[in-house]
């Protein structure tokens, strides 16, 4: 008798659709960057892009669907670039420069696409069909700002002087301040959020 031979695993076919859909999003994002969610439509998206209305409205229902996914796929890249000061800092004051320095890059490099992040942020307030997205994008920012929090304290072997959602209220506080300042001309307000993210650092976080 023959040894019945294993079932090969069928390979995983490419996810074509989502692909897709972010080649678009990807296409859509500085047109939503620029002109906010308020002065935008598919129709304006489509005339600055390579893609026809009926494109866009094929993959995404409606534009709260595209700016859902379009910041989602953002914030989702934009956690993970702090892991690079958790991994590599050797000491508390060490972690506290890397990532002010960090913080200070995002704010004055991506400005527009955290502006776009607020807007949606801002129109949860209205339309309920963002709070789910809102709220599971805020969740991973607490989540990473938490990260950095107990990395410290572990260097610093101490224990946290915050919970989790103070500590991101006030990081996020200092990042809204200083995005504010950015985009309203002020050459100076990265190097002052990581100055201030290093000195809440130091005298709040244990």
């Amino acid at each position: 008798m023959s040894t019945p031979t294993r079932k090969s695993r069928p390979e995983r076919r490419p996810d074509k659709f989502g692909d897709r859909r972010r080649e678009l999003a990807k296409s859509a994002l500085l047109t939503l960057a620029q002109r906010g969610y308020a002065n935008t439509s598919l129709r304006d998206i489509a005339n600055n892009s390579d893609f026809t209305h009926g494109v866009l409205h094929y993959y995404f229902a409606d534009k709260n669907e595209l700016m859902i996914f379009v910041v989602r796929e953002y914030k989702a890249e934009c956690v993970t670039r702090y892991d690079a000061a958790l991994g590599t800092a050797n000491s508390p004051a060490d972690l506290c420069v890397r990532f002010g320095a960090a913080m200070r890059d995002t704010v004055v490099e991506d400005a527009s696409m955290h502006r776009l992040w607020y807007d949606m942020r801002a129109q949860s307030y209205f339309d309920e069909s963002f709070r789910p997205a809102v709220g599971e994008i805020e969740q991973g920012l607490e989540d990473m700002i938490w990260r950095v929090v107990t990395r410290f304290c572990e260097l610093d072997q101490a224990s946290p002087g915050l919970t989790s959602p103070q500590a991101y209220a006030l990081i996020d506080g200092l990042f809204q301040q200083a995005l504010f300042r950015w985009l309203g001309g002020d050459t100076t307000a990265g190097d002052c959020l990581a100055t201030q993210v290093v000195d809440a650092m130091e005298k709040l976080f244990t």
